[in-house]
């Protein structure tokens, strides 16, 4: 009768995938794909730090964040600075979050919470 008061975990859990190794398999076996922190709409290169692995509803909730929003209020001027911070748990290569955060002069802030 109580077993509703029980935390579930849902959601995907990535604490196993610990090294790029791994990562890099699991994006060959489809489970998770490369996304650019900085896009290549905004200059960001597609190696080193820039490429992160995540699932690819993470990665699609991003582009749709960059090119939707942050890319049409930077036309407008509202922004000249954008960064995306990604953050991790444990030793996990896959972020649990990334924080797209864009300013100067105006500020937004969105989080693509992926585990």
């Amino acid at each position: 009768m109580l077993n509703w008061f029980k935390k579930t975990n849902a959601g995907p859990d990535f604490s196993a995938l610990d090294s790029r190794e791994k990562v890099q398999a699991a994006a060959a076996d489809g489970r998770l794909v490369p996304m650019l922190l900085m896009p290549a709409e905004f200059g960001g290169p597609a190696e080193g730090m820039n490429v992160v692995f995540v699932p690819e509803w993470a990665a699609e909730q991003k582009q749709r964040i960059d090119l939707g929003t942050v890319m049409s209020l930077a036309q407008q001027g509202k922004f000249t600075k954008y960064a995306a911070k990604p953050r991790y748990k444990g030793s996990s290569f896959v972020p649990s979050s990334v924080v797209i955060r864009a300013h100067d002069p105006g500020d937004f802030t969105a989080t693509v919470e992926i585990w």
